[in-house]
């Protein structure tokens, strides 16, 4: 019954996210969540939340959110615009601040989902290559756009760029918006919030399912200049004036104000992603610095997709990409010490079986 769709749907190719399944003892590590749970201080926030108010409309401003925000960084709430998850931020983003007579740039090895909002939308744009190392060149983006979306750390590369890379980005490009995703910045990179107040063409999106363990929850949120916010607000209020319910709201409050817990497991995180960056060099894979809670990695002598599908067989998933550029790597997600133990066990056996050196 595909004659019944709109026309402006037919040629759309949505974003393909990381196989779930519900497999016993499976060891996860392609999809980058979180291997720890969130803080017991956002269970006890859902605990309480879960009242005879559910029966009412959360705050559509998702004030109390917002507050928090603002307070973490000196800002105001109108610097803060609140949605569930960042890729409904970002979405907006694209409509609300990225739709103009010149196509936007964004790195040619990069989320899925760029292209995916830009078929829908309508949006023109060109891929910026990477070089050969699989760095952002930012002089690259120097030049007339529409606007510029960079993730940093990148993914599936989980490299990241400095803010002084950035600032001068930023001053060359005063008349166009720069969207920066930081949805893994909590893992080594510095974040670009600091530059807000200075340049009113900045945006910064953000994320809790990473570093806050709430991917299940659905929180995102973008920080920036008030008229970029004041856009975002106008599109939301067009699709959904409700965005995050009040389980959402309550969690990731909870989330940002603990954070002796956050910064534990951001730790832990950090040093398993050492640990296990090494462990597979010593093994012969080239392993890109990593400033994400993933590793991204290849073996000269292995197909990645097959490499891939034998470690599906022992039940541990990992990520591969059939982009030419990128066929040859696997994205790792880091697990628990335990998880990532058994991962190189794995990955030594293989090669093992295949003659290569353990």
């Amino acid at each position: 019954m595909k004659e019944l769709w709109s026309n402006s749907i037919r040629g759309l190719e949505p974003y393909s996210p990381g196989e779930q399944q519900a497999i016993d003892r499976l060891i996860k590590l392609n999809t980058n969540e979180n291997p720890y749970p969130p803080s017991a201080a956002v269970l006890s926030a859902l605990r309480d939340a879960v009242n005879a108010d559910l029966r009412l409309y959360p705050d559509p401003e998702g004030k109390a959110l917002k507050q928090t925000i603002a307070d973490m960084h000196g800002l105001d709430p109108a610097n803060v615009f609140v949605g569930n998850g960042s890729d409904e931020v970002l979405a907006h983003a694209f409509f609300a601040l990225l739709k103009h007579e010149l196509p936007i740039l964004f790195p040619d090895v990069s989320y899925s989902f760029y292209p995916v909002y830009c078929a829908l939308y309508g949006i023109k744009y060109e891929t910026v290559p990477l070089d050969d190392n699989f760095r952002v060149n930012v002089a690259d983006y120097a030049r007339p756009n529409g606007g510029i979306v960079l993730p940093n750390p990148n993914a599936p590369t989980g490299m990241a760029l400095r803010p002084d890379q950035f600032r001068s980005l930023l001053e060359r490009c005063r008349n166009s918006v720069v969207a920066v995703d930081e949805a893994y910045v909590d893992f080594g990179a510095d974040s670009l919030v600091p530059l807000v107040k200075e340049f009113p063409n900045l945006l910064v999106v953000q994320t809790l399912s990473k570093s806050r363990s709430l991917a299940g929850l659905r929180v995102g949120f973008a920080i920036g200049d008030a008229n970029l916010i004041a856009a975002l607000d106008l599109v939301k209020g067009c699709f959904n004036s409700y965005p995050l319910d009040r389980l959402a709201l309550a969690g990731a409050v909870a989330a940002l104000r603990d954070r002796e817990y956050f910064e534990t497991t951001r730790a832990q995180v950090v040093e398993s992603r050492e640990w296990l960056a090494k462990e597979l060099s010593m093994l012969g894979f080239q392993v890109l610095p990593s400033s994400a809670n993933f590793i991204f990695a290849r073996h000269p002598l292995h197909d990645a997709l097959e490499v891939q599908q034998q470690l599906r067989e022992k039940k541990i998933l990992v990520r591969h990409f059939t982009q030419q550029r990128i066929a040859g790597f696997l994205r790792i997600s880091v697990g628990t010490d335990e998880e990532c133990r058994r991962l190189v066990e794995a990955m030594r056996g293989i090669l093992r079986d295949s003659g290569s050196r353990p």
